[in-house]
Formats: C-alpha cells, structure tokens, sequence
C-alpha cells in the first residue's frame, strides 16, 4: 500500500549506464511505494544522465563536475575549483528543494550532494554497484544512515550494521526476460535467421577498444561457421570503423550497431555475450542467464571489473579473459563456447541463480523506512 504522500527525493549520481539506469530505477520504484512523491535528481553537466533522465520522464539539476586525473595535472586544479562550486550548489539546492531523504548511487555528482545533505541532518542513502567499493562511497559511509550492495563481503569497507544486501536494480524489461518465451520476434527485429547461433559482443554506449579489435581479428572464425550470427554492438566512437571493416565481408550475418536501445531484444536472441564486466552489465546478465564471456576493463578505478568477473568464475558463472589476452582468446573462445551445448547449459543455470529479484523495490522500500 502506498503511504507518506508527497515525499521529495534527491537521487544524485551518474556518468556511465552503470549509474544512471539503475537510479532510473529506484525512482520508477519510489513511484510505486510512495503517494505521489517529488524526485529530483542531480547529475553532472555533460554527461549522460543529462539526456536519459529526461527521457524517463524525470527532472534533473546538472552540477559542473568533471573527475580527478590519476597524474599531477594542471587538470585537476580546474576539477577542484569546479568541486567547490558544486558544494555551493548543491547547499543551495537542498535547502530550496528541502528534500526528506538523498539517495547516492555514485558518479561525479554523488559526493558533494550527498556530503552536504549528510551535513545537514538529512538521510542519505548509498547504493554501491561494485563488488569493491568506490572511493566517494567510501568516503560518504560513515555519514550514511543505510548502505545497499550488490555482493557479500563488503564489510571491508563499510559498517557492518548499515549493509543491505539488494543486488543492482536493473531495467524493467530487462529483468522481466525471464517471463518473455519465445524469442522469434526478437530474431525478426535484428533480421536474424531463425535457424543460426548468435553471438552477441558488447561494448558499452562508447564502445570498448579491446573487444573491437579481438573481435576484428577473428572475425574469419565466424565466418568460417555458417550457423553463427553475430551481433556487433561496438560503440559511437568506432561505428564508422567498424563499418568499413565489415564492408567486404559481412553478407547477411553481422549485424552492426553503435548502439543498441532494446537490450532486452538483444539479450533474448543471444546464445553467447562477449562484454565488460561491469556492475550493471553483470546485473542484467543474470538476469538474460546466458552463457557470457566477461573482459574485464584495466582502466578502472582499483580495476574492479576484474573483482566483479571473478567473483562469477569462481562460482562457474561465466568466462573471464583478461584484457591484454583478448585478441588471440576472445574469437576463439567464444567459438569454442557456441558449439558446447553441455558448457552453456551449466553457465546460464548457474548465472541465472546470482540473480537476485527486485533489487530496486527493495532500496525503495528502503528508502521509505527512512521517512518513518
């Protein structure tokens, strides 16, 4: 039953798919346990959530944040400068929006709303995606009032009493794949052969530079299979590339895309999925269940995507290659992988079990115990 009318929220954070979409969908949550509420997020300018936030029907403040260089830079005196303004504005924002909870899911924009809100008395709410922690978050835990986590064992680097194990919200459809059967008109929506394996590569909304050039040095391997399709999803800053690169050679069996909007439709027709291993690419890929192959991103913060690929090998859930074996293991495991039906049968069985259901109801619910 809904309760406590007209509640505001700030949800802050963003910079990758891997904050925004899950912040989209705790809001989406919230709508369903609270009557009526305002939620306002704050993001930094520039950046992603800028345009996905409004797209999901949201408001949203942008705030000038740009991130630390590791190196001594005249760069990062100019980040500093812009850090001050932004705790300016965000004192500002707060004490204007007044808002009766703040919620961080990281990114550029969480620290300084949420240590100002923290500052002012306000509960503060933190949701870490990574099976090692963000240094932000790191920072904000102990001012938190509730930590919510997507792995056991992170009492390394918060307090034990305010960890909730939840798991990463995922997007709606993606997390509904498991109600959605037959597959033929997804097929039919990337004009796939009913008959074929398809092999589905991915690279994030920028594309990943690792995975684009294994992918172009084996790509013969595939063809050389006249069952495999391959769905090619290798990021804005590569498409024309790419698409030169396959001019010659594609036929009727490589799909290419910058992009790719309905992942669900992806996921659904994929028997194989090569990706990074990030926290939200992880979360969804629990949710396909699909046998995947995971290279691990080196240029990370604590290169936590390996942490988070291995934390599914050890429990025989999928593949890992390390980024600077990729392009000679990369094709041919994945090749490898398409023809062994026992292999792909006990990764997806044991992917589909990490999954866990409903993560964004429950911060929501969270979040609402707050109030009280």
């Amino acid at each position: 039953m809904k309760q406590q009318q007209h509640k505001r929220i700030i949800i802050s954070g963003g910079g990758t798919g891997g904050h925004v979409f899950p912040a989209i969908a705790i809001a989406d949550a919230l709508l369903s346990e609270l009557e009526d509420p305002r939620i306002l997020f704050v993001g930094a300018i520039g950046k992603m959530e800028m345009e996905k936030v409004p797209q999901a029907g949201y408001e949203i403040i942008g705030l000038p944040m740009e991130c630390f260089r590791r190196k001594l830079s005249l760069h990062n005196i100019r980040v500093v400068a812009k850090l001050l303004v932004s705790l300016r504005k965000s004192g500002k924002l707060i004490r204007e929006f007044k808002p009766d909870a703040v919620v961080g899911v990281g990114g550029y924009a969480s620290g300084p709303v949420l240590r100002k809100a923290a500052g002012m008395g306000i509960p503060t709410l933190l949701q870490e995606q990574n099976s090692f922690a963000g240094v932000t978050n790191r920072l904000l835990a102990k001012r938190a009032r509730k930590i919510c986590v997507a792995y056991e064992g992170m009492e390394k680097y918060f307090p034990v009493k305010k960890i909730i194990l939840t798991g990463n919200p995922v997007r709606r459809e993606i997390r509904d794949l498991g109600q959605a059967g037959d597959n033929s008109a997804a097929r039919k929506a990337f004009g796939l052969d009913s008959r074929s394996k398809v092999l589905l590569v991915l690279g994030g909304s920028l594309g990943a530079r690792t995975i684009n050039e294994a992918l172009k040095h084996g790509l013969d391997l595939i063809l050389q299979q006249p069952d495999i399709s391959l769905i090619w999803q290798c990021g804005k800053f590569y498409y024309d590339e790419a698409r030169e690169f396959i001019a010659s050679r594609s036929g009727e069996r490589i799909i290419l895309r910058d992009f790719i909007s309905r992942m669900d439709l992806a996921y659904l027709v994929a028997d194989v999925i090569i990706a990074r291993a990030g926290a939200i690419t992880i979360s969804e890929l629990c949710h396909a269940a699909k046998p995947a192959i995971l290279v691990p991103s080196p240029n990370v913060a604590e290169d936590h995507q390996t942490k988070n690929a291995q934390h599914l090998v050890k429990r025989s859930a999928a593949l890992y290659i390390p980024d600077n074996e990729a392009r000679e293991r990369m094709m041919k495991q994945a090749v490898q992988l398409l023809g062994n039906e026992d292999q792909k049968r006990e990764l997806s069985e044991n992917i589909a079990n990490l999954a866990l259901p409903d993560s964004a109801g429950i911060i929501a619910r969270e979040i609402v115990s707050m109030l009280k």
